[in-house]
């Protein structure tokens, strides 16, 4: 697999007025591909702060205290596609800001292939709050599920954060799937 140098992108929310940020959190996500080249993301179907709306996502989370970047993926991905994974790399650090809950997001990307599938363990508020499922999609849809779904302002944060990392993540793999 050809490895690239990991991406740094930094992004500033222009969907909501900048009043002041609070508070740092150390995210980790990922791109999940299997043995045939599908992609696995979450949707999520929220009404909050943020608005109504239908997101796609990689998956992934908040890293706990004393938890380092891989143990913290791997956890994340079993609890939220119930999936084992090999890690084969980081992809990159995407620095973005969340003005409306005055939150800055550093958001440690990995590049995982799928080894095998299980139970999901969602929190109540991922099964209640934003009622998450799986997406298991190829390339072409996966990126246009996200254009699909920046109809809103969170879509459109998470589209420009998320679609620069998914076609670095395909021109990794290019050759090797």
């Amino acid at each position: 697999m050809n490895v690239l140098p990991e991406i740094r992108i930094e992004l500033r929310d222009a969907e909501w007025p900048l009043t002041y940020t609070d508070h740092d959190r150390q995210i980790v996500r990922a791109i999940v591909v299997d043995d045939a080249g599908s992609f696995y993301f979450v949707r999520a179907v929220r009404d909050d702060e943020f608005g109504a709306a239908t997101l796609i996502e990689t998956s992934g989370g908040g890293v706990e205290p004393g938890e380092d970047l891989r143990e913290a993926i791997r956890r994340e991905l079993r609890e939220e596609l119930g999936a084992e994974v090999e890690i084969l790399g980081k992809i990159g650090v995407v620095s973005d800001y969340y003005n409306l809950i005055h939150r800055h997001n550093i958001n440690h990307y990995f590049l995982c292939r799928a080894k095998s599938f299980g139970s999901r363990h969602l929190t109540e508020d991922e099964m209640d709050k934003f009622h998450l499922s799986t997406l298991k999609l190829g390339y072409k849809d996966a990126a246009a599920e996200y254009e699909r779904r920046a109809c809103t302002p969170l879509g459109r944060l998470i589209a420009n954060r998320e679609l620069p990392i998914l076609k670095r993540a395909r021109e990794w793999m290019e050759g090797e799937l």
